[in-house]
């Protein structure tokens, strides 16, 4: 070999080994901190931390062994919570205090509500998704965003419009997307979970954003991003099952695993309230519309600040309204005679089977009956499960549980409707007429019934979210028929997430049912 063939052989190894050098140190960097994470995981499970637990529950936790007969972690919650006297246990490898006990609800929410924020650690497992949006913030951040809301929600003519939008996307979308298939007999089934998702955005995105989904300029379709939205859910709820924070932190920071899947959700997220900003100011000024995010963008110059309050309520607006609209159609499939019951009603209160929408509009607030249906299924399926606050302080809840600075403290809606102590022996079944009294609906205290929070953080979106699920209720249910297929509200099956998801959606037939002896069609 000569000297110049010798050189560039030389000259070529050199630049492998500069090449290959960023990639070996990327990879020893890697490996020793996997190695570092092992050795204080180790170090952990050997000092056994004064919060560690070997009882029956933490045991079962960790391993898992509770799925071997509940199909889901909140029934298994709601099973500890009725078998204990106190309608409270402690989950000691989270640090979490759950419960079920009405009393103690008041205590949290109400009487000691500022020992209870949501706390950094919640704020930190939601940093990433929903950032400074209501949802995650507490202070002068929780307060400002939600005074500006509340004034908003509260004025006749939001109201007014976020009812003309209702009716519109019902109108245009829903109702026809169910003549469709009912017109193609019984081989068409629709997933009623993913159009009930579809209409709840549309609608949020106009009474919120003041735009139609369809008018975005995105770089792909919106089916993908919504679907990264709930990709971010789902993660982001995933983080707060682990018992050591230090797990999903580390993988955050190696971008690894379900951290690296959430990330990338995230920032197609971060794409979708980009652009609905972006449109935003297009079609006008900020505080011109009478949409809420005008009204945000006339108070907020930060970007990245609007974007958590667009995410926020993206959440609010289409994952608990969907959720909501989705059990309740399963139980309707399960109990045809409350169908029915809810047909009477609107015949009754509208005077005829052949009202038009608007003027049902005008009568949804006479329809007890509905109202009550729709108060029941929430009961038993609250479309967020459960809400956790953070002791800010060492604390005696009323039932004598002892909270020390720092602990998660869990109120379960879910189990709080299967709760024999608080609703009765049939605690279980869906019957409407306990919301009754001559007719008429009368609430529960919101400290048995959460669903909708309570105290100073009581949900402020809670009439527009009625107004909107009762007038589904009544325009789907006067004119079909829903049947489930293969699926059961006596044994559900939920997807995790920050709202309550069924797993695999909600296959359903739809029907049109018969017309009335007038000849006329049930009215949309």
């Amino acid at each position: 070999m000569g000297v110049v063939e010798a050189e560039a052989l030389h000259g070529a190894v050199e630049a492998l080994a500069g090449s290959l050098q960023p990639h070996v140190a990327t990879a020893f960097f890697v490996f020793s901190a996997c190695t570092v994470a092992l050795a204080a995981l180790l170090a952990v499970v050997r000092l056994r931390p004064p919060w560690w637990c070997d009882c029956t529950v933490c045991e079962a936790y960790l391993t898992a062994s509770w799925a071997g007969e509940f199909d889901n972690l909140c029934d298994w919650y709601a099973h500890l919570l009725r078998t204990s006297p106190a309608q409270t246990v402690h989950v000691h490898v989270l640090r979490n205090v759950l419960t079920a006990n009405p009393v103690t609800v008041d205590h949290v929410l109400r009487a000691r509500f500022d020992n209870y924020p949501k706390g950094a650690p919640f704020s930190a497992i939601l940093a990433d998704f929903l950032g400074r949006g209501i949802f995650n913030v507490d202070g002068d951040a929780w307060l400002f965003q939600r005074k500006l809301a509340a004034a908003e929600l509260a004025s006749p003519a939001l109201r007014a419009f976020a009812a003309r939008v209702v009716a519109s996307e019902l109108r245009c979308r829903l109702i026809p997307l169910l003549h469709s298939a009912s017109r193609e007999g019984n081989g068409k089934v629709l997933d009623l979970q993913d159009v009930f998702r579809r209409f709840a955005f549309d609608s949020i995105c106009k009474i919120s954003f003041g735009l139609d989904p369809g008018c975005l300029e995105l770089s792909m379709p919106v089916s993908t991003l919504v679907e990264a939205f709930d990709t971010a859910s789902t993660l982001s709820a995933r983080r707060a099952t682990v018992p050591m924070q230090i797990i999903w932190r580390l993988k955050r920071f190696l971008n690894v695993g379900d951290e690296r899947k959430l990330r990338d959700a995230v920032r197609l997220v971060d794409a979708l309230a980009a652009e609905v900003i972006r449109q935003r100011r297009k079609l006008g000024g900020a505080a011109t519309g009478s949409d809420l995010l005008s009204r945000f963008m006339g108070s907020i110059d930060d970007d990245k600040y609007l974007r958590d309050i667009v995410v926020s309520f993206m959440l609010a607006g289409r994952d608990t309204i969907a959720s909501a609209l989705t059990a309740f159609f399963l139980l309707l499939s399960d109990h045809p005679e409350v169908a029915t019951a809810i047909r009477d009603e609107v015949a009754r209160v509208t005077g005829d089977g052949n009202r038009t929408m608007a003027a049902t509009f005008d009568k949804l607030k006479d329809m007890h009956y509905v109202h009550a249906a729709m108060y029941e299924s929430m009961r038993l399926f609250p479309p967020v499960q459960f809400d956790s606050k953070f002791a800010a302080g060492d604390d005696t809840l009323p039932d004598g549980t002892v909270v020390a600075k720092g602990t998660r403290v869990t109120y379960h809606a879910y189990a709080m409707g299967r709760m024999e102590s608080v609703w009765g022996p049939d605690c279980t079944e869906f019957r409407p007429e306990r919301w009754l009294r001559d007719g008429r609906f009368v609430p529960e205290s919101p400290y048995r019934y959460p669903v909708f929070q309570a105290g100073v953080r009581v949900c402020i979106g809670k009439e527009l979210a009625l107004m909107e699920m009762k007038a589904v209720i009544v325009a789907v249910v006067r004119s079909f028929d829903i049947e489930a297929i293969a699926r059961s509200s006596r044994r559900p099956k939920f997807a995790p997430g920050l709202t309550a998801t069924f797993a695999g959606g909600l296959p359903v037939r739809v029907r049109r049912r018969r017309a009335r002896a007038s000849g006329h069609n049930p009215p949309i």
